[in-house]
């Protein structure tokens, strides 16, 4: 049974009386059937966020023309909103080093068609080392080995790839390398989003090894935290998060093991949320859908 195209409507702004009612009311006196809405008060800031979902078949307004109209609908209330419909590709950069775990899973997830409208459009990795291992996805590779020396020359290849492939989404899958506040900006910019996956609960054990920071420390549970990213090293909002008990009688390499079953599906989590446009982000937060 082929899956009907709908059309999804994301809002954040400030918070006043008749929104909800104003856009139900534009999809209802559009002859729109309204499939999925759910709605946030952030009281304390003040801040309304929505996501309200409709069937294309049927809408009186042609498809080419909605935006137009949703944004005159959006715009007097002076926050963000972004319009997506269903049947679209959302372009997804897959970056690496030699860590496999997250980058085969995603590959795994995404051919079994896990991950909604998601097209896998390029690997890129600063080391080979994985290159035979995906090969069969038939998946373009791309090596820039990176050094401090030429780190912003491979930063502005990066920069130049992402356009040539036309991407949406890039996912550091284990990258293992930060981003310079010049590339982070630049991918702003362009209008692409950028998905870490982090090896710790944050805002616990930032940075390098977290795993051999917690065993120091003595945790009694570790975790895998998935955010956007942004200038500011593993500070970006928080998309998803989950955690595995741990004990006294646990290695570090015990921790890296049950870690990067948790890295695994959390990023796959995060990733898919964001692909089903389920997912909005106000004062360094996230609203998630589920």
């Amino acid at each position: 049974m082929e899956k009907k195209t709908t059309v999804i409507l994301l809002l954040v702004c400030q918070d006043t009386v008749g929104i909800v009612s104003n856009l139900s009311s534009f999809i209802y006196n559009n002859g729109g059937c309204i499939v999925d809405s759910d709605f946030h008060n952030d009281h304390q800031h003040g801040f309304f966020l929505g996501r309200i979902e409709w069937f294309l078949d049927g809408f009186k307004i042609e498809r080419e023309n909605i935006r137009e109209k949703v944004k005159e609908l959006c715009d007097p209330y002076n926050g963000k909103w972004s319009l997506h419909f269903s049947d679209t590709p959302i372009k997804v950069a897959i970056w690496c080093s030699k860590q496999d775990h997250c980058v085969l899973d995603l590959l795994w997830r995404n051919q079994a068609k896990e991950l909604g409208n998601a097209e896998i459009s390029v690997i890129l990795s600063n080391h080979t080392d994985l290159k035979p291992k995906v090969a069969s996805f038939g998946i373009p590779f791309i090596t820039l080995p990176m050094n401090k020396e030429n780190k912003p020359e491979v930063e502005q290849k990066q920069i130049e790839l992402m356009r040539e492939y036309n991407i949406d989404v890039i996912v550091l899958a284990k990258y293992m390398q930060i981003l310079s506040d010049n590339l982070v900006d630049t991918l702003g910019k362009d209008n692409r989003t950028v998905i870490n996956i982090h090896h710790s609960f944050l805002p616990a054990f930032i940075g390098a090894k977290p795993y051999h920071q917690a065993h120091k420390r003595g945790v009694k549970i570790i975790g895998a935290t998935a955010h956007f990213v942004t200038a500011q090293l593993d500070a970006g909002p928080i998309i998803e998060q989950d955690v595995v008990r741990i004990s006294h009688r646990d290695t570090v390499n015990d921790l890296v093991r049950k870690g990067k079953d948790l890295e695994r599906i959390v990023l796959a989590r995060a990733l898919r949320l964001h692909l089903l446009h389920k997912v909005l982000t106000y004062e360094n937060k996230t609203v998630v859908f589920e």
